[in-house]
């Protein structure tokens, strides 16, 4: 059972860590990362993994109570296929997209447009999928992955083991 908790807390941790990488991809794009001038290289992947750690924080914190339920859920039903998974990763973050429209006020610039909205769907697919790799695809058994069961072949019948013998009709 602690096993288990720890599992689920830790592919958490690590899921949240990837959402927050997933969001900070859609600000500064990977081709703007490469286009950076080398001089200046160390000093924008350093200033993005730190955004990426603040974001992975802030994910975490809204998305702790929700995650920790489908988890619950995904442990006690024995879910341990991906789209589970994915799909709690995307309401979660459909949740979080529709609680930061909710909190803006009337004069800032609104976050509802297509791509802050792909940006968080695809956090939610990220962040749900690496659950699944680390924890969730383990939810089926209390002693970790499962071993393929070895099926031995059959016996060939040999002299002194006794064979059918048709029956006269």
């Amino acid at each position: 059972m602690l096993g288990n908790m720890i599992r689920v807390l830790f592919g958490f941790a690590v899921a949240s860590l990837a959402a927050g990488l997933t969001i900070v991809l859609f600000v500064t794009t990977p081709v703007e990362l490469v286009n950076t001038p080398s001089n200046a290289f160390t000093d924008a992947l350093t200033s993005n993994g730190l955004l990426a750690l603040a974001a992975a924080t802030h994910s975490a914190v809204f998305a702790a109570p929700f995650a920790l339920i489908g988890a619950a859920i995904g442990e006690w039903r024995r879910l341990s296929h991906w789209t589970y998974y994915v799909l709690v990763g995307i309401a979660i973050a459909a949740l979080g997209f529709f609680a930061q429209y909710y909190s803006e006020g009337g004069a800032q610039a609104s976050i509802v447009n297509n791509y802050a909205l792909v940006a968080f769907l695809t956090m939610g697919f990220v962040g749900g999928m690496v659950y699944w790799l680390v924890a969730g695809q383990f939810a089926h058994s209390d002693e970790g992955p499962r071993t393929p069961e070895i099926i031995k072949p059959p016996r060939p019948a040999s002299a002194d083991t006794p064979r059918a013998v048709p029956s006269k009709s």
